[in-house]
């Protein structure tokens, strides 16, 4: 019997196989509805996140613009340091904006473009020349016209954030930026980039094949839009989802968005750096922060730099990883170079150069914290709240670098020195300063701290310490207003005192030396900065009336005791820069600010709160008080500084002390600028420094480094200079030996004549009338 053969495939007739297949189709289906579903919200996701993306513009915080005109006390070397501190760089010729040719006797300049609060300022080539008195002539190249002015574009010192982002950035447009830059990024990550579809393929076999090869990972494989995907919307989680999600988001965004607005949102996203607490996010900011140069202005080197960097900011971090970095920036150079996107010359010249990052752990924007924190303030006191919101603002200060500059010097330097000199603890020995235009009452530079990047606590603002003998001129002031009673002449006794407090207890000062020193002139109980002269004088004035001159002044915390007289006060260094300005400004008070205007991200400026210069302090009084602290220089407490002053420039100060040498200060003035120096510790031990042994050694060469004008002693017209004989205080002719000009507010000049005078042997007679007058 044949057995009849069964059909080759009548196993799949089998009820089980036939419902197996069913459901695989089933279940297959409903995965690829699933999946469809998934892409689906995954594409709406994507279109919703990156319309909504929204990166938030901090506002940028600019120094005052260097101006440079004939007459101006500037010579070429330090012109050519300013330009080599805004990025600036010197060559054979102008190759476009931020280049310059230094020569002999001038430099040839071609400035950059800014829009300033006044107007915009175009691009131009300057001749500038210079001669021993400064900068003689300023000549626009290519013809024969002079120029009045040249304004160089500020520095840029800081950021302020509307929000607590944690980023900060620069925008740029696709357009602005150099062609080699997005050539080398996509040569370096993103061979491919358009030509794939958000996923490259032949990148993920090449990468796979290169960690093979190697035994470990040393290639990624992810493209330009799944960095940015990753970067916008997901963790740095290195987990099969996230990627799955990564790569499917980057497919989905290359269907909705060109590829040059995805390299655009690249640019400035990419994680670049850590400047503190903030992150340095895009090619903008980046170019500041590490070159402190636009990004227009970068060149070979610097871009391939940055494009390096762009693999592991932390690791190959260009301040810390010197070596692996230029390894890695070399790298690149070669990579441009065999691409043909530069010729090999300038890969022999690239690679011969240094890395150029600007100096200090912050670079860029954030070299000034102690200064930007005290413009941070001063926006909330001067602009409506509401207008702060606006992102992107532009906020020009009064930061002078060269001033910020000569003040950080002196305190990072002379600071430890100081520390060394008593055997103290590295680091136990902290200062503090603040420098101020005398006209306008405009904040130069303000140093927090011996780290002058530190952007914590800032000792210049926030440090409130007794004063000492910081608080003396205002009590002798107070006095002055008084020409019936008080004049520099008046004797004053120092001599033990002791006064009752409201509490029971008696106050009994005494001098610093421990010394009694008896009768003697009021301005030289001053200079000597004698305590019970000037207790004793302020106890006859009233102490409320002190207080009130301290209002004036520009300080009204000022407690109701007597101590004040001799500094109980707590004010901080910008306090006391403020109330000595007024003194410095002849009696005239404003406000001291470090903003000079506002822009919003569309050039607009904001109105600010109104305020003006209030006549506050009597100018008569106020100039026989600064005569008086000349003293304190020329023969008093502060004598040393006339060691390292310029010769022949008149500066008037007051050294401060407090309790057990806890604090050490010196306030002065000269007819341009006030500079007030704080030296002390953090814990507030003693420090064995007086005022005239600490803060006076950093003000004296502070001063010095400046080139502070002298004050010019022009006397208003409410006071009369005479000739004194310091003897008996009386006035003097010719007939007496050593004569003394003093000023006295007119009515209250002395009458009488000293015996030494010849009027007093000539006319007795007049000599006795005087005596009644």
């Amino acid at each position: 019997m044949v057995r009849k053969k069964s059909p080759r495939f009548a196993w799949l007739r089998s009820p089980l196989v036939v419902w197996t297949l069913i459901g695989l189709a089933v279940a297959v289906s409903i995965g690829l509805l699933l999946f469809t579903l998934y892409l689906v919200g995954l594409d709406g996701e994507v279109r919703a996140k990156f319309a909504a993306v929204r990166w938030v513009l901090p506002a940028q915080v600019y120094a005052a613009p260097l101006e440079v005109y004939p007459g101006a006390a500037l010579n070429l070397e330090q012109l050519r340091h300013e330009l080599d501190r805004l990025g600036y760089r010197a060559g054979d010729e102008l190759v476009g904006p931020g280049t310059y040719i230094p020569a002999k006797d001038s430099l040839r300049i071609d400035s950059r473009a800014f829009a300033f609060w006044d107007g915009a300022q175009p691009e131009q080539r300057v001749e500038v020349r210079a001669d021993a008195q400064g900068i003689s002539a300023l000549r626009l190249m290519g013809s024969d016209q002079s120029l009045d002015l040249l304004r160089l574009d500020p520095m840029l010192i800081g950021s302020i954030y509307p929000s607590h982002s944690g980023e900060d950035r620069v925008m740029v447009k696709l357009s602005e930026v150099p062609p080699l830059l997005p050539q080398t990024l996509l040569l370096v990550e993103d061979h491919d980039f358009y030509s794939h579809g958000g996923v490259s393929l032949r990148g993920i076999f090449r990468a796979a094949f290169a960690n093979m090869r190697a035994g470990h990972s040393v290639q990624g494989a992810s493209t330009i839009t799944q960095q940015l995907i990753k970067n916008l919307f997901l963790t740095n989680a290195r987990t099969v989802k996230r990627k799955f999600t990564e790569a499917w988001m980057a497919v989905l965004l290359e269907r909705h968005v060109s590829k040059n607005e995805i390299l655009e949102a690249y640019l400035n996203e990419v994680n670049l750096g850590q400047d503190g607490p903030r992150a340095v996010h895009g090619f903008g900011l980046a170019s500041q922060f590490y070159f402190n140069k636009p990004l227009n202005e970068l060149q070979p080197h610097e871009i391939a730099m940055l494009v390096a960097i762009v693999k592991g900011p932390s690791q190959y971090n260009p301040r810390r990883a010197v070596k692996l970095v230029l390894e890695r920036r070399n790298m690149v150079l070669k990579m441009m170079a065999d691409a043909g996107d530069i010729t090999p010359d300038e890969y022999q010249d690239a690679i011969q150069r240094p890395l150029g990052v600007a100096s200090g752990p912050g670079g860029g924007a954030a070299r000034f914290p102690a200064f930007v924190d005290l413009v941070r303030r001063q926006l909330a006191g001067l602009y409506q709240e509401q207008d702060l919101t606006n992102e992107g603002m532009r906020i020009f200060t009064t930061l002078d670098p060269r001033v910020q500059e000569a003040l950080e010097n002196r305190i990072t330097n002379d600071v430890p020195e100081l520390e060394k000199s008593r055997r103290m603890a590295e680091g136990s020995l902290q200062g503090a300063g603040v420098v101020t235009s005398v006209e306008g009452g405009e904040v130069l530079a303000v140093v927090g701290g011996r780290d002058t990047r530190y952007a914590g606590f800032n000792r210049a603002i926030d440090e409130r310490r007794p004063i000492g003998s910081l608080a003396k001129p205002f009590t002798y002031l107070t006095a002055l207003e008084q020409p019936g009673r008080f004049n520099l002449q008046t004797p004053l006794d120092d001599v033990p005192i002791d006064v009752p407090l409201p509490t029971g207890q008696i106050w009994s000062p005494k001098n610093y030396d421990r010394q009694i020193h008896g009768a003697l002139p009021l301005y030289m109980a001053l200079a000597k900065s004698y305590n019970l002269a000037t207790v004793h004088l302020g106890l006859d004035v009233g102490i409320n009336p002190v207080r009130k001159t301290f209002a004036a002044a520009g300080f009204d915390d000022v407690p109701e005791v007597p101590s004040i007289f001799l500094g109980a006060i707590d004010m901080s260094p910008l306090d006391v820069a403020q109330i000595y300005s007024t003194l410095a400004a002849s009696g005239y008070r404003t406000p001291l600010l470090a903003i000079r205007a506002v822009l919003t991200k569309d050039g607009q400026p904001l109105s600010r709160y109104a305020f003006k210069l209030e006549h506050t302090l009597p100018e008569g009084p106020v100039y026989l008080t600064t005569w008086a602290m000349r003293k304190v220089i020329e023969l008093g407490t502060a004598h040393w500084a006339t060691s390292v002053l310029p010769a022949g420039r008149v500066y008037a100060g007051k050294t401060g002390t407090t309790e057990d040498l806890r604090d050490s200060w010196f306030s002065g003035f000269g007819s341009d600028r006030v500079a007030v120096i704080w030296v002390g510790r953090d814990d507030n031990k003693p420090t064995g420094f007086e005022g005239a042994t600490g803060a006076l050694r950093i003000w004296g060469k502070l001063m010095r480094d400046l080139d502070a004008k002298g004050i010019e002693p022009l006397p208003p017209a409410d006071v009369a200079e005479l000739g004194i004989d310091p003897v008996s205080g009386l006035r003097a002719d010719e007939g007496c030996g050593e004569i003394v000009v003093m000023p006295f507010l007119r009515g209250g000049e002395p009458q009488q004549y000293a015996p030494c005078s010849n009027q007093s042997k000539s006319a007795p007679s007049n000599w006795l009338q005087n005596i009644f007058k």
